[in-house]
């Protein structure tokens, strides 16, 4: 009998020993989260980053997101090559190019958005006097004024190739480089350019205030990698980070392309609209109608990456040759998705 009370002694003993262990561990200061500065725009192709943000989705991986809002494509590429933030999400330039060429080690990682057949995400814009006097095809801007945002930029790269399926080139229209998008819209309302490459929710909200009307969308003429991730020298040192930070981000594009691309399920679709109509500050009735495609896993079209390449260095904006290899990472995002 007396071993019995010994023996039940000790097993309760245990067990509260075990409870408080528990309660111990309940009580112990969550490990604190991950600063990361992201630099980008608000553009409907930052759908993703949006959602993962509004969802929760980088804090569940123990990430606190900085967002560094940015008005222009260039600006993101120096801050993010310069390690001032860590993730940079915007177009693939020839300034981002020409960093790689000169040594610094920051790297495209994934998608953030590609000119795909049938999806509305950049496109060539004409005035709306300019559509009616028949200026109506990538033919008819031969000797035109066209708006962009920078020379180097996605803009004049859209620009280039696209006359170039037309046997056209860039000299024969006149660029008219304005720095910021909100430039760019203003000069074609004023009717100071006589036609803008713009991108979503920029083509709508022009088209719906009745100053510019659609020529082509880019992903009609040619594809291409528009805009990606791409993070800093700095931070590509730190790859348990770097890997949370596209296990979130892979969720949330596997999360936009149910909603936005497939379009299932009518709900998740407003409540995706929503998400993006809040942060780039747009009705979600623009926003609607101009979702553009995002690989459901984040990934690159790796392969548009030379091809980029190659064009920029043909027209003399990078400086030195650039392997695509050098400039790419997908094994980071190949980590994230084993995870």
């Amino acid at each position: 009998m007396k071993k019995l009370l010994i023996m039940f002694t000790t097993v309760c003993l245990l067990l509260l020993m075990a409870g408080c262990g528990d309660d111990a561990k309940k009580a112990a200061p969550q490990k604190a989260a991950t600063p990361v500065s992201l630099g980008m725009l608000r553009l409907t192709s930052s759908a993703p980053l949006f959602i993962a943000l509004e969802k929760g989705y980088f804090a569940e991986e123990n990430l606190a997101i900085d967002p560094q809002w940015f008005d222009a494509a260039h600006p993101i590429a120096v801050a993010t090559a310069s390690s001032k933030v860590d993730v940079g999400a915007t177009g693939i330039t020839a300034s981002l190019f020409n960093m790689a060429a000169s040594g610094q080690k920051l790297a495209i990682v994934a998608d953030k958005g590609r000119e795909q057949k049938g999806f509305s995400s950049s496109a060539l814009l004409v005035s709306t006097d300019n559509y009616n006097n028949g200026i109506t095809t990538l033919e008819d801007i031969k000797g035109k004024r066209i708006g962009i945002t920078q020379k180097g930029s996605t803009f004049h790269y859209m620009l280039g190739r696209m006359l170039e399926t037309k046997d056209l080139t860039l000299e024969d229209v006149e660029i008219v480089p304005l720095g910021k998008l909100s430039a760019v819209m203003a000069a074609l309302e004023s009717k100071q350019i006589d036609g803008a490459i713009l991108n979503e929710p920029n083509i709508t909200k022009v088209q719906a205030a009745g100053y510019g009307k659609l020529v082509t969308q880019v992903g009609d003429v040619i594809p291409y990698q528009t805009s990606a991730l791409f993070f800093s020298p700095e931070f590509m040192k730190k790859e348990d980070t770097a890997v949370r930070f596209l296990k979130a981000y892979k969720k949330a594009c596997n999360y936009y392309y149910d909603a936005a691309i497939e379009k299932n399920d009518p709900k998740k679709l407003d409540e995706v609209v929503g998400i993006i109509a809040k942060y780039v500050k747009a009705p979600a009735s623009d926003i609607k109608v101009g979702l553009p495609y995002i690989d459901r896993d984040g990934k690159l079209l790796a392969s548009d990456i030379k091809t980029q390449i190659d064009w920029y260095t043909a027209h003399g904006m990078i400086e030195g040759k650039l392997d695509p290899e050098t400039v790419t990472n997908t094994t980071l995002l190949e980590k994230a998705s084993k995870n």
